[in-house]
């Protein structure tokens, strides 16, 4: 479970609902006073239809439905914090190499079979099946490469979200503004100047809010699960590549960790000496 996103969300949420309720004073003396039925004061349903209401058709205008069917999992994606864990493919990748050396590269079909990854899976069997090392890796770069395209698709889908969101919330700023100056030429008062500036106004609030602590964290989480996956993907390609050539089971594990940080390389060779 991603907690951090959990808790900066919670976080966040929390501090500003807590401002919206909270008045606090100093000079000339400290007042500190809670009034929870402010938060009425930031409900308007007009500023909801024009804000939520018009950034979600946009977002349904610009993209394709299979993109916007797959929006659960991408917050599934985002909530799982350990779905690439590069140890446990160089584990996997040094066991692969150690089976390459006793008994040869047909010996790995089996372990191949096992795999749930399909791209570990389709790795190991392209050199089982003896293809040409350049051959390999292209089908494997390039397999890369279509999976980053597509996922940076799915976040620009939640930028496009988090750009149109303020914008919308201008023009309900500028709905309230127009319905606020057709109101002050009433006879009889401006009884409906305070809601439409309360509309004016909180249209921006909802755009900010919708921009910078719904879409903006998702779009910015996807793209590190992207870059995550890469980078055990990228493991899996020069692991393979090695044992092909068939280079020592100690080497390999040696040359895969220089895809780690160095403080990573000092966990995994603690866990194997406890192990």
């Amino acid at each position: 479970m991603n907690i951090n996103y959990i808790v900066g969300i919670i976080g966040a949420l929390g501090v500003f609902l807590f401002g919206c309720i909270t008045n606090i004073t100093i000079f000339p003396e400290f007042a500190f006073t809670v009034t929870p039925g402010n938060l009425v004061n930031f409900f308007d349903a007009a500023s909801i239809l024009i804000t939520i209401g018009c950034t979600l058709f946009i977002v349904c205008a610009s993209f394709p439905g299979s993109m916007l069917k797959a929006m659960p999992k991408h917050f599934k994606i985002i909530l799982n914090n350990k779905m690439f864990d590069p140890t446990s493919y160089i584990d996997q990748l040094v066991e692969l190499a150690q089976i390459a050396r006793k008994n040869g590269l047909l010996s790995m079909e089996e372990k191949a079979n096992e795999q749930t990854d399909p791209f570990f899976k389709q790795a190991i069997m392209l050199i089982v099946d003896a293809n040409d090392q350049d051959k390999v890796r292209g089908i494997l770069e390039n397999d890369i490469d279509c999976m980053s395209a597509r996922h940076d698709a799915a976040a620009a889908m939640y930028d496009k979200a988090s750009s149109v969101a303020p914008a919308f919330g201008m023009v309900g700023t500028l709905v309230g503004l127009i319905n606020m100056l057709k109101s002050m030429d009433l006879e009889g008062g401006a009884g409906d100047l305070g809601g439409s500036m309360g509309t004016a106004l909180i249209t921006t609030l909802y755009g900010c809010i919708l921009a910078h602590m719904v879409f903006g964290p998702v779009a910015q989480l996807l793209r590190n699960r992207d870059a995550e996956e890469i980078l055990c993907k990228q493991i899996i390609v020069e692991g393979v590549m090695a044992i092909q050539a068939g280079e020592n089971p100690k080497s390999l594990r040696e040359r895969l960790l220089t895809y780690m940080a160095q403080k990573q390389r000092e966990l995994s060779g603690e866990e194997k000496t406890a192990a």
